[in-house]
């Protein structure tokens, strides 16, 4: 069993201060990107809404999120150690296990065969938009 990532929480509140202090890490990752488009600055003004930053802001946060990955097996073990909800997807007849664990006693989980990067960036996706959406 592995881990990849940073973010794991003790509290819905420490959640929303760490998704806070992403913001203007988001906000810089816009306007470089803009920048590299070469946007003019009305293009600018009038494409890079609040509702761009804010999704930059959404997937950095997602995309930092602390996943475990392993086999079934070592899924199953911590499972038996868990004192909380789990949402599972995917197939029970697959090999591996990836999973977050949120701030207040949920988590997230999915299966995978051998795509390992693909599985890890959407079970961010599906943490955030299950478990910090509507916290943060």
């Amino acid at each position: 069993m592995h881990t990849v990532g940073t973010f794991t929480f003790e509290s819905a509140e420490a959640a929303r201060a760490q998704y806070e202090s992403v913001g203007p890490a988001a906000q810089t990752v816009v306007r470089e990107v803009a920048k590299a488009m070469e946007f003019e600055r009305e293009e600018y003004d009038e494409r890079v809404t609040g509702d761009v930053v804010e999704t930059a802001r959404d997937a950095l946060f997602a995309s930092l999120l602390e996943v475990r990955i392993g086999s079934r097996e070592e899924f199953e073990e911590w499972l038996e150690s868990y004192d909380g909800e789990v949402m599972k997807t995917g197939h029970e007849d697959v090999d591996h296990v990836v999973w977050h664990v949120g701030p207040e006693s949920e988590a997230v989980a999915a299966t995978f065969q051998n795509e390992e990067d693909a599985a890890v960036a959407t079970l961010r996706r599906q943490a955030f938009g299950r478990l910090y959406r509507e916290l943060v």
